[in-house]
């Protein structure tokens, strides 16, 4: 049967979003319907809305860091059941492709319907409407909302014990930083890291950094009320670029003999990025672009790669969602990655909007928007 639930859909660009009645229809072949538990505003949920703001990706229903519980069922899916919890995924993992069979990458064929239309951000297909008009699902997601409906190939089973307000942030925010240091970076123990952006991608770094055994981890941010959220994850030292009159690759060359062994980027800014690279070590310093922009060219001079720097990306930290994101949820729950810490206010679906906003003015790590009882 199709349900009737309240979203909050993004009618336009730069507008706030107004809470609905939509319709969700129900799961085809091959599709799992989820009740949405607990989500969040993530970074990327702005960039759409406020940044690239591209006409072609509105209507839609924004949201992709959550966890639910699995509804119903369409035909042919076999692994999931209603009553599981789950989170879903914005990089599916079919399990089939040339890169699901390669360990060195967590991109999927599959995972491209969802997001390689430049600024649509969502698959042609959609199972949601309001007032006759057809929503786009962000990045195949669409969790600002009670209900949604998501390709299996998209979605991990998780504990029965995980606590779905706590767990979602494993659906974006922490895995991306956390598995940027640790999978892609591959962050060495004793080595020394920055990284740019105390959000929740650039904190989940830094506890990336300390977990795989960095002896020194600087944060960077323009903002200083973060440095004691970053102490908490494992910082050591922290830099505002504001406080100086040199650029910044500069301060930690001086800080570091030469630069840093790993940097990691989490501010989605092209400047950054450079900054992050230019403040590598030469010789062996590795930097990874994490931040999402799709808007401007990245640059840096020849001889910054010539010397022996890497420049490399990471799309949610490297993880096979479907294979990753239960261990993840396990570590949690073994206490080996923390997940409370990054919550920082906690808000009702009907209140995005001063989510958003506190995001805007960087107010708040996470805010967790509580969507339905568990």
């Amino acid at each position: 049967k199709v349900i009737k639930c309240k979203a909050a859909v993004a009618w336009e660009p730069n507008k706030p979003l107004v809470i609905e009645e939509i319709e969700v229809a129900p799961p085809q072949a091959n599709e799992v319907r989820i009740k949405i538990v607990a989500t969040s505003v993530c970074h990327t949920d702005l960039y759409h809305l406020l940044e690239s703001m591209h006409p072609d990706g509105f209507p839609t229903v924004l949201g992709h860091e959550a966890a639910g519980i699995v509804e119903s069922v369409g035909p042919g899916v076999t692994e999931y059941q209603p009553g599981d919890k789950v989170i879903p995924l914005f990089i599916a993992q079919c399990r089939e492709c040339r890169f699901c069979k390669d360990q060195r990458t967590n991109q999927c064929e599959q995972a491209w319907r969802a997001t390689d239309r430049p600024g649509v951000m969502a698959p042609p297909e959609t199972r949601l409407t309001c007032k006759g008009k057809t929503l786009l699902q962000f990045v195949g997601t669409s969790t600002f909302s009670e209900y949604t409906v998501v390709n299996a190939m998209a979605v991990a089973k998780i504990d029965p014990a995980a606590p779905l307000d706590k767990v979602f942030l494993i659906g974006c925010g922490v895995s991306t930083g956390y598995g940027a240091a640790v999978n892609t970076a591959k962050v060495e123990p004793g080595s020394t890291c920055a990284v740019f952006g105390m959000g929740g991608v650039g904190l989940a770094a830094v506890m990336g950094c300390k977990n795989a055994g960095a002896k020194r981890i600087i944060a960077v941010d323009i903002n200083p009320d973060k440095f004691e959220k970053a102490k908490v994850f494992g910082a050591t030292d922290f830099v505002n670029p504001k406080d100086h009159d040199k650029p910044i690759s500069q301060v930690l060359a001086e800080m570091t003999s030469g630069g840093v062994d790993f940097s990691l980027e989490c501010t989605g800014k092209v400047e950054v990025m450079r900054s992050a690279l230019e403040s590598c070590i030469p010789g062996w310093g590795v930097s990874v672009v994490v931040g999402w922009t799709d808007l401007h060219d990245i640059s840096t001079r020849p001889g910054q790669l010539i010397a022996g720097r890497k420049w490399t990306g990471s799309a949610f930290g490297g993880f096979k969602g479907r294979d990753a994101v239960p261990g993840l949820v396990k570590a949690y729950l073994d206490k080996k990655v923390k997940l409370d810490e990054f919550i920082t206010h906690k808000l009702t679906l009907e209140q995005v909007n001063d989510a958003i906003e506190m995001m805007k003015s960087g107010k708040c790590i996470r805010t967790v928007l509580n969507v339905s009882p568990e």
